[in-house]
């Protein structure tokens, strides 16, 4: 018989230093689970990680019962919670959705505030900022993926939402994922 796959997600963050993703790491598998996705990185001198970890009930129980003495070991704050795994998209296609703009305020929320209007869930985003080649002007980059519903008239979509890009002044391109 089966078992259902349990899931565990771990936040962490605090000061970065050589070593934590090894300590974090070794402490999941030491508990005989295994990460599954995860999401890491440092933002400013804070080291940030997102973990999904699977295991058994039980030995979930194990990694979280150790997370509060890892977290004095490496001076980071770790929170966690129990979820199950990721229901059917349904009928959502992946689009990729990829922005750049001279760096300012509201990048993001207007960007958010497009798909949230159309009941478009957006699953992953990673943005950054860097200067412009030649220039040195500072410059902003979005990179997500959208659910988009199989229904919605996509063409409509992607115009609608090139024009609303066209009028903050940011080049967009949407485009659905491929593989």
């Amino acid at each position: 018989m089966a078992t259902q796959k349990t899931y565990l997600v771990i936040s962490a963050l605090g000061e970065d230093h050589p070593g934590i993703v090894n300590q974090l790491s070794r402490v999941i598998l030491e508990h005989g689970c295994n990460i599954e996705d995860s999401r890491m990185t440092v933002l400013g001198g804070e080291f940030a990680a997102m973990l999904l970890v699977e295991g058994r009930w039980n030995t979930l129980a194990k990694v979280e019962n150790g997370l509060p003495e890892l977290g004095r070991q490496l001076g980071m704050t770790i929170v966690s919670k129990r979820t199950s795994g990721r229901a059917a998209g349904g009928n959502l296609i992946p689009y990729a959705v990829d922005v750049v703009a001279m760096d300012h305020p509201g990048i993001v929320n207007n960007l958010a505030a497009f798909f949230a209007e159309r009941n478009i869930n957006i699953e992953d985003m990673a943005t950054s900022t860097y200067a412009a080649a030649h220039t040195g002007t500072p410059m902003f980059s979005v990179h997500m993926t959208v659910g988009i519903p199989a229904d919605l008239h996509i063409a409509g979509l992607r115009e609608e939402f090139m024009d609303y890009c066209d009028g903050l002044n940011l080049d967009a391109v949407l485009e659905p994922i491929k593989g």
